[in-house]
């Protein structure tokens, strides 16, 4: 059950953007040492997979001085998770968005739901993971209360475009235009993709839930059909003229 004393909260600025921990469990050693090790784990995987760091070891395997063989085994395991992720989507999820390697799309849900866990096997039961408004949930904050989550709306600042509540496991993707414009491409043509002003994905976990929220984004007008179709997954979409829709299940999580 979680502890209702203090919560374990930090905040840390890696990966370009920020990520937040909140931990109600009771914050044992073995917790607050995995928290030490998730934080170390998000710079690592910063200094591995950063298309922005010359010396990363993707942007070096783009540019072909090294080979995948001679990368962290963390590489081939997200090069993987994307072909699996490029086959769901029918192409439209690609770690070659604009003809360079880059797994962006993939890599900040993909450590954002492994510093989570490593949360979750020191024995924290009841957290909330946030990348940069990627979430991975656990358990619940309270005896009794449901984790609730707003999601900001992207054209209307202060407001939420939904509040979404989980007692168990879920994870909630919205990429969008309000922080960083028009920054998701369709990867068939490289041109920006304007059809969404955010969509937000619902998931079990955070990996897949993201490449789908990028692949749903990507793919524009024909995003809530493909959406509908797969099993375990809900979604929010804001248009740029502010209206909304909702696949069929999503009021279970969010209003």
């Amino acid at each position: 059950m979680p502890d209702t004393g203090q919560p374990l909260r930090h905040v840390e600025h890696v990966m370009g953007t920020v990520f937040s921990f909140d931990i109600r469990d009771r914050p044992t050693g073995a917790i607050r040492s995995a928290l030490g090790e998730a934080v170390r784990h998000l710079h690592h995987v910063d200094a591995v997979f950063s298309t922005y760091r010359p010396d990363s070891h993707i942007s070096r395997l783009d540019r072909g001085e090294i080979r995948l063989g001679e990368c962290p085994a963390e590489v081939h395991e997200v090069l993987s998770l994307c072909a699996r992720a490029a086959h769901r989507s029918e192409g439209w999820f690609s770690p070659f968005p604009t003809g360079a390697l880059d797994p962006s799309g993939l890599v900040k849900g993909w450590a954002t739901e492994a510093a989570s866990r490593i949360l979750l096997e020191a024995g924290a039961r009841n957290t909330c993971v946030n990348g940069g408004g990627d979430i991975q949930l656990r358990g619940r904050p309270a005896d009794g209360a449901p984790w609730r989550v707003g999601v900001a709306h992207p054209l209307r600042p202060g407001a939420l475009a939904t509040v979404v509540t989980s007692s168990h496991e879920l994870a909630i993707a919205t990429p969008g235009t309000a922080e960083r414009g028009h920054h998701i491409v369709d990867p068939h043509s490289g041109r920006p993709v304007t059809a969404f002003a955010s969509l937000t994905v619902i998931g079990q976990r955070l990996t897949e839930a993201d490449t789908c929220a990028t692949a749903a984004f990507a793919r524009g007008d024909g995003a809530r059909e493909w959406l509908e179709s797969l099993d375990g997954y809900e979604a929010l979409a804001v248009l740029p003229e502010g209206q909304e829709w909702r696949t069929s299940g999503f009021d279970r999580y969010g209003r």
